[in-house]
């Protein structure tokens, strides 16, 4: 069955949160808070969540549904990759987050290095835009459908300094990498990023 469940959960979502924002027929607004109810009950099933956690979470996404963005930087040095470790479960990352409204894509990651790992960067190129929720990426379920934006960073200054979100901050050769937290970034990513520095000139690679 894969991750349909997660896939029914989130298109019910979506239809239910665009209907509830267009939509101003009160019969029709209780028809789609009965498929946000569904889509709740489908998730709660199969990941073990309550279904009023997932209720209020969905409760919060207002407007037309669109997917989040997750912006992750490749900063090498010395043939190695810059990773910071996650307090959140004690795994290995790119520094990354969250795009904040109000930044740029370029301007979100630069702030996320710096404020994860202590880093000055400059983006260098924009060298991957992948759906997490896509079979290839192998990322453990999530609620959201994101898309994630990694973008090859020259490093340009600063010294390694932890944030109240990471707990260390190093670099790591190709063979060296250790374990990840892979809600965040998958070891396929990893090994992608590796032969985009080896070779810049290649495309974008996508979905």
């Amino acid at each position: 069955m894969s991750q349909k469940w997660l896939e029914w959960g989130q298109r019910l979502q979506a239809i239910a949160q665009n209907g509830l924002t267009y939509n101003q027929i009160p019969y029709d607004i209780e028809r789609y808070q009965q498929v946000r109810q569904i889509a709740a009950e489908i998730l709660s099933t199969y990941s073990h969540v309550e279904t009023s956690q997932i209720l209020d979470l969905f409760s919060g996404e207002i407007g037309y549904a669109t997917p989040k963005v997750d912006v992750r930087a490749a900063v090498f040095q010395a043939e190695k990759i810059l990773l910071v470790k996650e307090k959140e479960d004690g795994c290995w990352t790119l520094p990354g987050g969250w795009a904040d409204i109000g930044d740029s894509p370029s301007e979100a990651v630069v702030r996320e290095v710096y404020e994860e790992s202590g880093f000055h960067t400059r983006v260098v190129k924009l060298v991957a835009v992948y759906d997490r929720n896509h079979t290839r990426h192998a990322h453990p379920p999530f609620i959201h459908h994101v898309y994630k934006l990694f973008f090859q960073c020259e490093l340009i200054g600063g010294i390694p300094t932890t944030s109240f979100e990471t707990e260390d901050v190093a670099f790591f050769g190709e063979q060296e990498i250790p374990n990840l937290s892979l809600t965040r970034v998958v070891p396929s990513q990893i090994t992608r990023l590796f032969e985009y520095y080896r070779d810049s000139d290649q495309p974008t690679d996508f979905d």
